[in-house]
Formats: structure tokens, sequence, C-alpha cells
């Protein structure tokens, strides 16, 4: 049986391509994009709220049905936080437009984000380019 692989957007610590090793998934093909609608907030995870001022920075894969339940699984249990996919359309930097999935979590507890976890999409996020606007969000929900 042939698996379907699905273009997925992520965003916070999922941008981290060590991040997402943790549960055996490496991206055989991704690319940077960003999603407009939406701010991110940390709080202490990444999380998306609807926002007709912003957009969210991030990475948009494909993924295969196993690795985004591993995945997910993995946010619910070990990071504690359920996040539900939802379809979005994110625009990559070379001007192109994929249909993706985005998961969101409904109802994060707000906490203080900890600076190792904002490490973890800070990182990336410079080396993707992300705008300097953009990276001063990210370091503002520091401790």
């Amino acid at each position: 049986m042939v698996k379907q692989h699905i273009w997925t957007f992520f965003y916070g610590s999922f941008i981290n391509l060590d991040v997402l090793m943790e549960t055996n998934y490496s991206p055989a093909k991704y690319k940077v994009a960003r999603l407009s609608g939406y701010a991110i907030t940390i709080q202490p995870l990444a999380n998306l709220v609807p926002s007709t001022q912003s957009f969210v920075y991030g990475i948009v894969a494909i993924a295969s049905h196993e690795e985004l339940a591993r995945l997910y699984t993995h946010a619910e249990h070990v990071l504690g936080g359920v996040y539900l996919p939802e379809p979005v359309l994110v625009e990559t930097m070379d001007k192109t437009w994929i249909a993706a999935l985005c998961y969101i979590a409904p109802d994060l507890e707000p906490k203080p984000a900890t600076n190792n976890y904002i490490d973890k999409i800070i990182g990336p996020a410079k080396h993707y380019n992300f705008p300097d606007w953009y990276l001063q969000r990210l370091n503002s929900f520091r401790p």
C-alpha cells in the first residue's frame, strides 16, 4: 500500500528538524512559508490565534498520516498540548501557494514559556531568514 503524503505547515518548535527527529520524522521535502490571518503565541507552547494583521512564519513539509500521528501524539503526551488539524493556504518564499494542514491547539492553559523552548524556535528561525520583526515577536515570549 502506498503511503499518502500531505503538505503540513509547521510553526513553533516543529520548525526545528532536530525536534521533529524526536519522533523519527525527517521531512523528505520542505519549504519556508508563511501563513496569513494568524499570529503566533508561546504560552508555554507555540500556538496560533486568528489575526487580520499578522503572519506566522514556518515550514511547509510533506508528511504521512503515520508521521503526523506520531508527532502530535508526542505533542500531547510529552509536551502537554492537544493540537487538531485545520486546512490552510500558505505562501512559500518563492511565491508558490500550497494547500496544507496546520495543527492548532483549541485550548492551551496559558503559562510562561521557557527560554530553552524558545531557543529551539529562534535558531531555526534565524537559519530560515525569518524577518527581524518576527524574531523580535518570538523573543518577546521569553520569561
